[in-house]
C-alpha cells in the first residue's frame, strides 16, 4: 500500500507533517480531517530504495523486547539516549538490525526526535511502537513508556505463540497425514498390485480394486496433482490480498465452532492490551483506536473498531459503538463502559486483557486434548483402510489354500 506524506493545520492554528498508509489520497484527507487536521498538502511518497526499509529486516519479536528492556533500563539509569543506542548497536548479534540502530543513533544527532528516527523504518518498529515512544518524549518518562512498551511486547508474543501452537497442530498432522497417504499410494500399492498380477489374482475384493484405481489414478494425474495445489495456493494468496476475500475469510475464522472462539479470545485479549497501554501512555483515543485497528490481524475486527473510532468522533462513548459491532462479548463492553465512566479506562482494559490471557491457555489446553486423539484415530485409521484393503486378497488366498488342504489331511 503506498504512503503519502501530508502537512496540515490543527484546530489550535499548529502547523503539523507526517507521512500515513493508505489506498488513495482522499483516505489519507478523511483521515485527516477526523483528526481535526485541515489538510493544505498531500503527496505520494516515491518508493524507497534504502535497503534497510524496503528489503529490509524484519525484527522478531525477542530482538525487540530485548532492545526496548536494555534501552529503558539503560535511560533510566541516566546515560544520554545516543549513547545507549551506540552501546546497543555494538552488542547487537543481528547484522540488519545493527545498521537499523546505526541509521535512527545518525538520525538523533542530525536533531530529529526519536520517534520520528523510529518511523524511518517501520519493518522494524510498527505505529504502535512509534507512538507511543512520541507520547513517552513528549511527557518526559521515555523510561517508563520503553519498560511498557517490552512488557507488552512480551505479553504479545506469548499470546501469539499460544495461538500459533493450537492452530500449528493440526495442520502439521493434516499435512503429514495427506504425505503418507500420498506416499502409499504412489509407492506402497502398485507393489501389491505387481505381487497380485504375478500370482495371477484376476478377480479382487471392491475395497481393494477402488484403492489400486485411486493408486492409479493418483500416480497417472500426479504432476498436474502439484500444479494444481500450487495455483491454489497462489490464487488464495491473491484472493487474501483482495479487501473483501480477506474480510470475508476473517469472518470465516471467527465462525468456526472451535478454533473461533480460540481466535475471538485472542482478539479481544490482543485488543485491550494494545488499548490500554496506548492509553495508560497518554495516547489520544483516536489515534488509539487508530493504531489498534491497524494492529489487529483481522479485517472484521479492523472495521469494528473504526466503525466505534467513527462515531467516537462524532462525540459518541466507547461502549455504545463497541456494542453495536457484536464482535466483542457483551461482558467486556459492559467492562470497558464502566472503565470509561470511571476514568480507570486503563486499568480496566488491563483486567480484561489479563482475564482473557488465561481464558486463551485454558481454550489452547482443551484444544490441545480434544483434538490429539481425535488425529489419532483419523489418522491410524487411514492407513489401516489402506493396508486392510491390500491385506484383504492375502487373507482370501489363505483361506482358499485352508479349504482346499483340509479334505486331504
Amino acid at each position: 500500500m503506498p504512503q503519502f506524506e501530508w502537512e496540515g493545520q490543527s484546530a489550535d492554528g499548529e502547523t503539523k507533517r507526517g507521512h500515513m498508509t493508505a489506498a488513495t489520497s482522499a483516505e489519507v484527507e478523511k483521515q485527516l480531517r477526523q483528526d481535526r487536521i485541515t489538510p493544505t498538502k498531500i503527496k505520494r511518497r516515491a518508493p524507497s530504495l534504502d535497503f534497510n526499509i524496503s528489503l529490509g529486516f524484519s525484527v522478531n519479536h525477542k530482538t525487540l523486547v530485548v532492545f526496548t528492556r536494555q534501552l529503558a533500563t539503560m535511560i533510566d539509569a541516566g546515560l544520554p539516549l545516543v549513547q545507549c543506542l551506540e552501546i546497543l548497536g555494538e552488542q547487537e548479534p543481528n547484522r540488519g538490525f545493527q545498521k537499523i540502530i546505526e541509521d535512527v543513533k545518525t538520525s538523533l544527532e542530525s536533531g530529529s526526535t526519536f520517534a520520528d528516527a523510529l518511523k524511518k523504518h517501520p519493518r522494524a518498529f510498527d505505529e504502535l511502537y512509534c507512538n507511543l515512544v512520541a507520547a513517552g518524549e513528549m511527557g518526559g518518562i521515555l523510561d517508563t513508556i520503553l519498560n511498557r512498551l517490552a512488557a507488552y511486547a512480551e505479553k504479545s508474543m506469548k499470546l501469539k505463540a499460544r495461538v500459533k501452537s493450537a492452530l500449528k497442530y493440526p495442520i502439521v498432522v493434516f499435512l503429514v497425514a495427506m504425505g503418507v497417504t500420498a506416499l502409499m499410494l504412489i509407492k506402497v500399492i502398485p507393489t501389491f498390485a505387481d505381487m497380485f498380477i504375478s500370482m495371477g489374482r484376476s478377480e479382487l475384493p471392491p475395497l481393494t480394486e477402488g484403492v489400486m484405481a485411486a493408486s492409479d489414478w493418483t500416480i497417472a494425474h500426479f504432476p498436474g496433482i502439484v500444479i494444481g495445489l500450487i495455483v491454489f495456493i497462489v490464487l488464495f494468496k491473491l484472493f487474501l490480498r483482495w479487501e473483501p476475500g480477506r474480510k470475508g475469510f476473517d469472518r470465516f475464522l471467527l465462525a468456526l465452532p472451535i478454533f473461533g472462539i480460540l481466535l475471538r479470545k485472542a482478539a479481544v485479549a490482543k485488543f485491550t492490551r494494545t488499548l490500554g497501554t496506548l492509553v495508560a501512555s497518554g495516547v489520544p483515543i483516536l489515534d488509539s483506536l487508530h493504531i489498534v485497528a491497524k494492529t489487529a490481524g483481522n479485517k472484521v475486527i479492523e472495521y469494528g473498531i473504526m466503525y466505534t473510532r467513527e462515531r467516537i468522533a462524532e462525540g459518541k462513548s466507547i461502549a455504545g459503538p463497541l456494542a453495536e459491532t457484536k464482535i466483542f462479548p457483551s461482558m467486556v463492553v459492559q467492562m470497558i463502559g464502566v472503565g470509561e465512566a470511571t476514568g480507570a479506562l486503563d486499568v480496566m482494559l488491563t483486567k480484561i486483557a489479563d482475564f482473557y490471557d488465561d481464558e486463551v491457555d485454558q481454550s489452547v489446553e482443551a484444544i490441545t486434548s480434544l483434538i490429539e486423539p481425535l488425529i489419532m484415530v483419523v489418522l491410524g485409521g487411514l492407513i489401516g483402510f489402506l493396508l486392510l484393503a491390500m491385506y484383504m486378497p492375502i487373507f482370501g488366498m489363505a483361506d482358499n489354500i485352508g479349504g482346499a488342504a483340509g479334505p486331504n489331511i
